[in-house]
């Protein structure tokens, strides 16, 4: 199938045998290997999980078949022990207050909203009163109404999940803006086998690019599979609608939470950190060594002990030598240097290497990037991900290196669109990846303007440590400030008029009385 797959539910014995060994002890029970056993019945996974399913259709039209398919699950998925909430509109002004009454009185502990939901019985929220649209209609959907999209939002970004498993995400729809907020694993479900999807074909490129965020996706119908595999290219594997879905569900749950970096950390490591000092860091700027910036070394080290910054990760495009000159400085500018590069891949966007000592040469695979980051005993940073103004890696290569990103970026003031930093968070939360953030800074006014407050440290393990525990700061900035400035100090200016404003410059900063590290 043309820019798509599927995945058919059912194995031969030898395969489900082999199937149910791949599991690890701590996630399974006891494999029964009879003859004619389905795949996903062969293991009983230990761990749980909070799950919220959406649907799209008021709650109380139990004929619609999508509503009737995610009660059964739902409750399937509560009685094996998982918390499960539904989520959906509803055509009840009292159902919608009572659901309402009890979210504001869990707002001091959201978590609260999953108890007694693993003995059989999800909870179902009202998320808010909508008009019904009967299901595989013609009729053109009305837009979601502000207080469902709200309620939508306050709760998927309170509530700790470990999946939100969408059904039917088209826009407008409580399915869709559950997509649009969720900050946990999201799989979704198609059900209509018809064609009135290619209404949302008016907008395919950005629903291609929405759909980006779905980790898993499944198909009840094998028509439905053809028609969402055609227009929206993607692997969807086929699920029917039968009492083995259940099974099927759980299976993938337990496939991409097995994809989430560990949330503990080392304890002796952390330990040690808790006596070190608080020191602001920040993770991304450049020097004259890049070809799209003028600021001397020296003064973007001046510049940062004047910030109060206690580290920076000097990021230069393609090039290691200004990061290496900055590290020979750093010790009189009382500053920490880390040296690092900004490479820029083939084809596959950028990635920062920490910690490096020798430059990785840019046109390089991704994965060949991230193996020299390694080989080197560096750690793999991806800057701006989701920005598409900047060179990114897009979702499908940045899945491929998940198990090797140390870090991400998830705030950058010169991104210009606030949601790609939004969806880098939903992505660092999501995968449990540790979050980072820098300056982007081509000038050196523009250096401190987002800093990560964290313990002292020394060397790479103990860098990632202390940024479990960080805090990331920010402060009101212009973009349209610092970008001017770039432009003038570069573009603008003549080659032999930036070397006399260089020298000034480095010149003005060897004046002042030397400086030492603080403590």
């Amino acid at each position: 199938m043309s820019g798509g797959g599927v995945w058919l539910i059912g194995q031969s014995r030898a395969e489900l045998e082999l199937s149910a060994r791949s599991w690890t002890k701590s996630h399974c029970g006891v494999f029964a290997a009879a003859r004619g056993a389905r795949p996903y019945a062969a293991c009983v996974p230990a761990e749980k999980f909070a799950i919220a399913h959406v649907t799209p259709y008021p709650w109380e039209a139990q004929e619609n078949e999508v509503n009737a398919y995610v009660g059964r699950v739902a409750s399937e998925l509560s009685q094996r022990g998982h918390r499960v909430l539904v989520l959906a509109p509803s055509r009840s002004q009292e159902r919608v207050q009572a659901s309402r009454k009890e979210l504001r009185a869990a707002r001091g502990a959201p978590e609260s909203l999953l108890e007694g939901t693993d003995r059989g019985t999800p909870a179902v929220i009202a998320v808010g009163e909508v008009l019904d649209v009967p299901a595989g209609t013609r009729r053109r959907a009305t837009g979601l109404t502000i207080d469902v999209a709200r309620t939508v939002e306050e709760l998927l970004t309170t509530v700790p999940l470990d999946f939100v498993h969408v059904h039917e995400p088209f826009a407008p729809s409580t399915s869709n803006a559950a997509l649009r907020h969720s900050r946990a694993l999201n799989v979704g479900s198609f059900h209509a086998p018809t064609e009135r999807l290619l209404s949302t074909l008016v907008a395919r490129r950005f629903v291609e690019s929405f759909f980006g965020r779905l980790d898993a996706r499944t198909a009840s119908l094998p028509a439905t599979v053809e028609l969402m595999a055609r227009h929206f290219p993607g692997d969807y594997q086929l699920i029917e609608d039968d009492d083995q879905a259940a099974d099927a569900l759980e299976a993938i749950y337990h496939r991409l939470a097995a994809r989430r970096h560990t949330s503990s950390g080392d304890p002796e490591l952390e330990r040690r950190l808790a006596e070190r000092p608080l020191i602001d860091v920040d993770l991304h700027m450049h020097t004259d060594h890049s070809s799209d910036c003028a600021t001397p070394v020296e003064v973007l080290l001046a510049t940062a002990h004047t910030q109060g910054l206690g580290a920076i990760a000097v990021t230069d495009h393609n090039e290691i030598s200004g990061a290496l000159e900055a590290r020979a400085q750093a010790e009189e500018a009382g500053v920490k240097v880390i040296v690092a590069e900004e490479v820029k891949t083939a084809g596959q966007g950028e990635v920062i290497g920490l910690f490096i000592e020798e430059k990785i040469p840019r046109g390089l695979s991704m994965q060949e990037t991230v193996a020299e980051i390694r080989r080197q005993g560096g750690l793999v940073y991806v800057p701006h991900p989701f920005d598409r103004m900047h060179s990114v890696p897009d979702y499908e290569h940045l899945l491929t290196i998940l198990d090797e990103v140390d870090a991400i970026e998830v705030f950058n003031p010169r991104v210009a669109i606030g949601a790609f930093n939004e969806e880098a968070a939903r992505f660092a939360a999501k995968y449990r990846i540790l979050a980072g953030a820098g300056s982007d800074s081509h000038v050196a006014q523009g250096l401190g303007s987002v800093r990560i407050r964290m313990r002292d440290f020394d060397g790479p393990q103990e860098f990632l440590q202390s940024l479990r525990d960080a805090d990331i700061l920010t402060r009101p900035s212009s973009l349209l400030y610092v970008q001017a400035l770039k432009f003038l100090q570069t573009k603008a200016t003549p080659a032999g008029a930036r070397q006399a404003s260089r020298a000034r410059r480095v010149k003005r900063v060897k004046r002042a009385p030397p400086r030492r590290r603080r403590s």
